[in-house]
Order: structure tokens, then sequence, then C-alpha cells
């Protein structure tokens, strides 16, 4: 089977003279080339948007539109379209000035054929490997498109394992405090919310957020003894539970993705005023990370039910909050939290709960029938067991547990009950 010989590339000669027009296209016909020929400049590019045209020939000086004008044109709307200009001047200047804008080359008129032969010829093997460079770049460019998408979805997993880690680390550590992961979450909500309103986004915000998850990990660290005790604390109990700042720096630090995170793990008990621990840092030395999640877990604090007192409403909380400013907290971040007002606040709440309900809600309703039937039988037997009022106020009285709470904003904000001070 004999190869299909290929196919002749397409060669516009444009020049308003007829003769030299016809001599050319003629010389280059015998050579093996497709010549089509066009009169003028105009001409020659509505010839030229009719089919792929890799090679043009102009005259430089035409009636009308000249050939400058047109290699310009062909520059602009055919990019990988060559131009030779031809010349009967002589002059470097007009040479020069064709090259700049994008011309292959500049030969005399009449031209020698073999010179024009060698044109065309480096003309064409400088577009063909033009063109394959081209194509090489846009291969490249797409495989690099390609290597970054998998490299961001690659690090949005990493990402991804990242943050699924630290939450069931942090949930971990509120079972055992014997607390649900909501209080964690709803911290982390309100710091970032501050955070935003101060105008903090992008890496920083996300840096923030992970400090605010991760305030309270040292605790980790302290015995359970000391963690779960009920009860007022001693001072060396005390002691004891200061150094979880210390000791969730410690477990984080040289995690690089956490660098910034653990500088707020260990200011996140700092005072404003210079009279928080473990390092009495005061106003700016603090990181702004950990100022704002003080109010943030503060606000959590107040506001949150716990076994040894009931939570103080929004209002009485924010009133708190604002009163210390100054004291044990930054005046700029209280200025930010007081704008996001009491409803703004609430709604944060809210939404979180309304949340996890619409997540457990599902996988609840899978079970409900089933369970339904169970306890429907032991509802009797459970309502027999309820002591009535009489009885339940004498086996109050007689309780062994801890003392009645204090005031819960002295609680919470100057640590009056030892409880409140650990959150």
């Amino acid at each position: 089977m004999e190869a299909i010989p290929p196919i002749p590339p397409r060669i516009l000669i444009v020049d308003d003279d007829d003769s030299v027009r016809d001599v050319i296209s003629v010389l280059l016909r015998e050579e093996g080339y497709n010549c089509v020929v066009a009169s003028g400049a105009e001409m020659a590019l509505d010839v030229a948007a009719q089919e792929e045209t890799p090679l043009v020939i102009s005259d430089m000086k035409m009636p009308g539109k000249d050939g400058l004008w047109l290699l310009e044109n062909l520059r602009e709307r055919y990019p990988d379209t060559s131009v030779i200009m031809l010349t009967g001047y002589g002059d470097t200047e007009s040479a020069v000035d064709c090259l700049r804008r994008g011309a292959v080359d500049y030969l005399l008129k009449p031209p020698k054929l073999t010179d024009l032969i060698r044109a065309i010829e480096r003309a064409l093997a400088k577009r063909r490997i033009e063109l394959a460079r081209k194509r090489y770049q846009k291969k490249l460019e797409r495989k690099v498109r390609d290597r970054t998408t998998e490299l961001r979805n690659a690090l949005r997993d990493i990402a991804n394992t990242y943050q699924n880690t630290l939450l069931a680390l942090v949930a971990a550590l509120d079972a055992r405090e014997h607390e649900t992961s909501d209080h964690s979450q709803r911290v982390v909500r309100y710091t970032s919310t501050i955070a935003e309103r101060m105008g903090i986004k992008g890496q920083e915000l996300e840096e923030i957020g992970r400090g605010a998850l991760l305030h309270d990990i040292g605790k980790i660290g302290v015995p359970d003894a000391v963690l779960l005790k009920p009860g007022k604390l001693t001072p060396d109990e005390w002691m004891e539970m200061r150094k979880h700042p210390d000791i969730g720096f410690q477990m984080i630090q040289n995690i690089p993705f956490l660098s910034t995170p653990a500088q707020i793990v260990l200011s996140h008990q700092e005072r404003f005023d210079g009279k928080g621990y473990p390092r009495n840092l005061q106003r700016h030395e603090i990181h702004i990370g950990a100022r704002i999640f003080a109010v943030a877990d503060t606000l959590d604090a107040m506001t949150s039910d716990r076994p040894y007192r009931k939570g103080t409403t929004f209002a009485n909380a924010i009133a708190e909050i604002d009163r210390c400013s100054g004291t044990q907290f930054d005046p700029e971040v209280v200025k930010a939290f007081l704008a996001i007002g009491e409803q703004g606040l609430i709604k944060i709440k809210e939404d979180m709960h309304n949340r996890k309900l619409n997540l457990v809600q599902p996988e609840a309703q899978q079970d409900a029938d089933a369970t339904l039937a169970r306890f429907t039988d032991d509802l009797d037997e459970i309502d027999q067991s309820i002591p009535g009022p009489s009885e339940s106020s004498e086996s109050t009285s007689d309780h062994s547990g801890p003392p009645p709470p204090e005031p819960i904003v002295l609680s919470v904000v100057s640590g009056g009950r030892q409880g409140s001070s650990r959150e």
C-alpha cells in the first residue's frame, strides 16, 4: 500500500502588481506549494479567513492598506501564520521595522527563487517548531492542572483527616470530663464570629478556630482525681490544674500546622490585666486568638448548665463581660463581641443545637419503632420508682454532695467555684 503524500502547505501571495504576483505563484506551484493570491491587504484577510494559511508572502508597498497593516492584522487574528515581507526598497530601517512587528523574514523584490525557497522553508520550519512547542505547553499545562487538582484533593483529604482527628481528640477529652462536645464546638463558633467581626479572616481565622477547639487539650495530663473533683480544689490540686496550658502547648507545639494554635492553648488562661496564668502576660503580649477565646469561653461557661449550677441568661453574661472589659478582657475584643448582639449570640447556640438534632434525628428514627415497644413495657415500673414530692425533698436535704453554688457571675469571672474556672 502506497503512502499518501502530505498535503502541500497553503501559501497566500499578496501584491498589487499582477505580474509579480503571478510569477511568484507559478514558480512556487512548480515547487509543489499550494498557492492562492490576493491583490490587496483587505482581500488577503478575507482569503486567510477561508482556510488555514500557514504562510503569507506580502508586498510592503501597496495602495490603500499596506503590508505593515496586513502584518499587524495577521499577527492579531492568526498568530500561527508566518509572514515574509517583500519590498523594492533596500533600506535596513524598513527591514528592522518588519521583523520587530512579527515578520519572520524580509526579501528584496524581485526575490531570487533560491532565496525565496530557503526563506519559505525557514518560515515553515519555524512555524512547525512553534506549533509543536505550543502543543507541548498545552499538554504540560493540562498535566499541571490535573496534578494540581489531584494535589488539592489530597490536601483537602489530609486537612479533613486532621480536622476529624482533632474533633475526635476533643470529644474524647469532653467525654472524660463528662462534658458534651457541644461546649468545644460552641466556643469555636463564638470565637470565630468575634474574630470575623474584628476583620480577621483566611488562614489566621482558621488557626484561631483550631486554638479555640484545642484550648483544654492539656487536661489530658491532669489526674482524674483533680479534673473530676466535684468540690473545691486544694492549693496543691490547683497547682496541678494550672499546668494544663503548658501540657497542651508541649503536646502540639512541634506539629507544624498547629504552631499558632499552640500559642493560643498556652495563653488561653491569661488575663488582659496580667493576672492570669501560666506566664502572667498582659495586654498585647497575649495572642489575639487567646484574647478572643477568653470572651467566648466565658460566655459559654456562664450560659451553659452544669451539674453544680444552672446557666445564667445571655443578657447577664454579656453585661458581666462588658463590666470586666479592660481587666479580664481586651476592650477591643469586647467591643466586637458586643457588636454581635444578644440575639446574634443566642442564634449561634440555637443553630448549633438544631444542626445537631438534624444530624441525629434520621439515625434515631431508624430505631424508633423497636425502642418504643421496649420502653413502653417499662413505663409503669419507672413511674413507680420515682419518689414523691416529700420523699424527694428529704433525700435532697440529706445529700452529701457538693455545696450550693455561689452566684454564677462570681463563679465564672472571679473563680469563686473551682468547677467553673476549669471550663
